[in-house]
């Protein structure tokens, strides 16, 4: 099968349209003990297996779903506005880790492990096999991070990233962030030294790009720190595998360096929450003391012998730096036991949130009804 995935004419076989609207499940509720602020309420949008990075469509209404370990890119839509996503398209399966998801006017792209897609004309396209350009099939091959994030930034440029293919190694052409045209031509590297940044966002009326950054693992339950970066200028590194959270050399790689040589988070994390989805929130939905914040969605650790992370984060930006980064929804993990782990958001029209959740296969939706929200 893995052949038949490398040929665009074959593989219109494995793309599954729907022609017809179909219902998306309803039985997954919300866990119990989700807590967010004051005035805000969180609800079912839609459940749909793995469903992690989340980007929203030309058209406003419809938003694209990559999940990474199923293989497949899903469109959801709200049609009757009720809150939840009741029609449902399956646009691609048998991909291999379509992590990276972004829209340009009428195309989608997908990145997969080795290879950049574009769906043409995608809307128009619901209800009927279609198979992709490959823009480009020569990204690296490796499993490990190999898992992308996509977005066009300010300069019209898609941004790429490609994470480390281990847990710290010196890996020439791999941690870092790359950019090419809209034709996947003219790629450059922007920036390096970034173990595995898999979400990242401009901070709006700005060229600044925002990362979050997994951190290397095996140095303890808290250390190194993940961390936030922000790129003003191409060319920066931000230290892997030299150097971690701006001030721990690396016990291997690190001798005879200085972090003093690399740049420096914007905000150093607790070590291991692994935070994936990054957004600046721009909607009028919430109270307005949130407009401009900057929210994380903190994945959740995996090898630590107490848990950390399973919430999402937020922090106000002053002066162009994070500061007070605090909870602001919490409740995914508690004793021990975890109900779900927050993947990526997205900002609605509307001003909603909606949140993914990969373990739980379910995507939320976040609004303010009232009250104290401040």
């Amino acid at each position: 099968m893995s052949s038949l995935l490398r040929h665009p004419r074959r593989l219109c076989c494995l793309l599954v349209a729907l022609s017809a609207l179909l219902p998306v499940a309803r039985a997954a509720e919300v866990p119990r003990g989700l807590v967010l602020p004051p005035g805000f309420t969180i609800s079912l949008w839609a459940e749909l297996e793995d469903a992690r990075t989340l980007v929203l469509g030309a058209d406003g209404r419809t938003v694209y779903v990559g999940s990474r370990r199923a293989g497949t890119v899903t469109a959801l839509r709200d049609t009757d506005g009720d809150g939840r996503a009741d029609a449902r398209w399956t646009l691609a399966t048998g991909l291999s880790m379509p992590n990276g998801l972004a829209v340009r006017a009428d195309a989608l792209y997908v990145a997969d492990v080795d290879r950049l897609l574009r769906f043409a004309r995608i809307e128009a396209s619901f209800g009927q096999p279609i198979a992709p350009q490959v823009l480009r099939k020569d990204l690296p091959r490796d499993n490990a991070h190999g898992w992308r994030y996509l977005a066009f930034g300010p300069d019209g440029k898609l941004y790429l990233s490609i994470g480390a293919p281990c847990n710290v190694c010196e890996a020439p052409g791999y941690a870092e962030l790359r950019r090419m045209d809209a034709e996947g031509r003219d790629e450059e590297t922007v920036a390096r030294g970034l173990r595995n940044s898999v979400g990242f966002a401009w901070r709006p009326g700005t060229r600044e790009l925002w990362l979050t950054d997994n951190g290397r693992d095996w140095l303890g339950d808290d250390q190194p720190p993940d961390e936030i970066d922000i790129l003003i200028t191409p060319g920066a590194h931000f230290g892997f595998p030299y150097c971690h959270g701006g001030r721990l050399p690396d016990p291997q790689f690190g001798r005879g360096r200085s972090c003093d040589d690399y740049s420096a988070p914007a905000l150093r994390l607790d070590a291991h929450v692994a935070p994936l989805g990054i957004l600046f929130y721009g909607g009028s939905q919430f109270p307005a003391g949130y407009r401009g914040r900057v929210f994380v969605a903190e994945h959740g650790s995996w090898n630590r012998s107490r848990k950390s992370g399973y919430r999402v984060m937020m922090a106000d930006v002053v002066d162009g730096r994070p500061e007070d980064y605090r909870p602001f929804l919490l409740g995914f993990e508690r004793d021990g036991e975890v109900s779900g782990r927050p993947a990526y958001l997205l900002e609605l029209p509307d001003g909603s949130l909606l949140l993914s959740d990969d373990q739980g296969g379910r995507i939320y939706r976040i609004r303010y009804s009232g009250g104290n929200g401040g």
